[in-house]
């Protein structure tokens, strides 16, 4: 796929991402899925690189504006990034109360095989949609991130859903569940 506009060409670059479960199921319905999302980030956070500038956790999805520090890429935050939630949130679907074990079992398992890109089970679809954000308006991309649960009719205001980085944003901002970068260089304003 040389030349498709969505793939990660500069490593340090600042990023839009998207990143979605396979067959859009809506896997992050429940809390323990997306508390696994949110260790993972504050985990490449502390320990691989990664600075998050906005984030949310939708059912199906999650929208992240990314970097990589220097010294790290952003392609391997991802691969790794992807590769361990996948790995916790089948343990959590294997040893959890989930009742629809067995169909989301079969899902995975379905696209591991047809894909051959998983030893059992594949979670995540292998694009991440990346956006280069170097020459874009990124308050645009923060204002869509929030919004989305606005859109869903999760909540009334942005900031009320916990699982994104409106919080942060929120001139009473008392939870953060990932930790933004606080110096916030792509852009110095509140949402």
């Amino acid at each position: 796929m040389s030349g498709d506009k969505y793939l990660i060409s500069d490593q340090n670059a600042p990023y839009f991402l998207t990143c979605t479960i396979i067959h859009w199921i809506d896997l992050f319905t429940r809390q323990v899925y997306r508390d696994i999302i949110c260790e993972s980030l504050n985990y490449c956070i502390d320990h691989k690189g990664l600075e998050v500038n906005a984030w949310v956790i939708m059912s199906n999805h999650i929208h992240l504006i990314v970097k990589a520090k220097e010294g790290f890429r952003i392609s391997d935050i991802l691969r790794d990034f992807k590769k361990h939630t996948s790995k916790k949130m089948q343990e959590a679907i294997l040893t959890g109360p989930e009742s629809r074990k067995e169909w989301l079992l079969d899902k995975f398992a379905f696209e591991a095989k047809r894909t051959g890109r998983a030893e059992f089970y594949k979670i995540w679809r292998d694009d991440n949609h990346a956006i280069d954000l170097s020459h874009i308006d990124v308050k645009g991309k923060v204002n869509y991130i929030h919004r989305n649960p606005v859109r869903a009719s999760l909540v009334e205001l942005p900031d009320h859903y916990l699982y994104s980085s409106a919080i942060d944003y929120a001139a009473s901002a008392s939870v953060s569940l990932v930790l933004i970068y606080k110096q916030r260089p792509l852009y110095l304003f509140k949402v």
